[in-house]
């Protein structure tokens, strides 16, 4: 199973029923895509919750952002590199999610950034998500 996937469809099927948050199971790189997810504007909060001292898991609690008329900020997400065909670009081939109205979610050797913060610092990486 792809954790990255299983986070984005947990987001998406949480939109789709108008729910407020989202609890998945915690990782760094759950966690650090949530947070860039946060510092763009698209979810609300994202924060780790400690197990508790019957020894359960750490887990991640994302809160969603709707706007004033109760429709979702995200309108899709979409997993591009999957782990049996991992996708990778230069910083001058990364691709636009939406002709720009989106965001493309690269791993580079700088950690997690969007499209825009790696074409600005010249980094090219894998090509983990869209958003919309």
């Amino acid at each position: 199973m792809d954790p990255i996937a299983d986070m984005l469809t947990r987001i998406r099927n949480a939109l789709a029923v108008k729910k407020a948050e989202v609890v998945l199971p915690y990782s760094k790189l759950k966690y650090n895509l949530a947070v860039l997810l946060h510092s763009q504007g698209w979810i609300d909060q994202a924060e780790v919750n400690e197990g508790k001292e019957d020894k359960s898991p750490k887990t991640l609690q994302l809160k969603l952002k709707y706007d004033e008329s109760g429709s979702s900020i995200i309108s899709g997400l979409t997993r591009v590199s999957k782990p049996g065909l991992r996708i990778y670009a230069r910083s001058s081939e990364i691709p636009r999610a939406k002709s720009g109205f989106g965001a493309t979610i690269i791993s580079t050797s700088k950690g997690l950034m969007t499209d825009r913060q790696a074409r600005k610092e010249k980094v090219g990486g894998e090509v983990i998500c869209q958003i919309w």
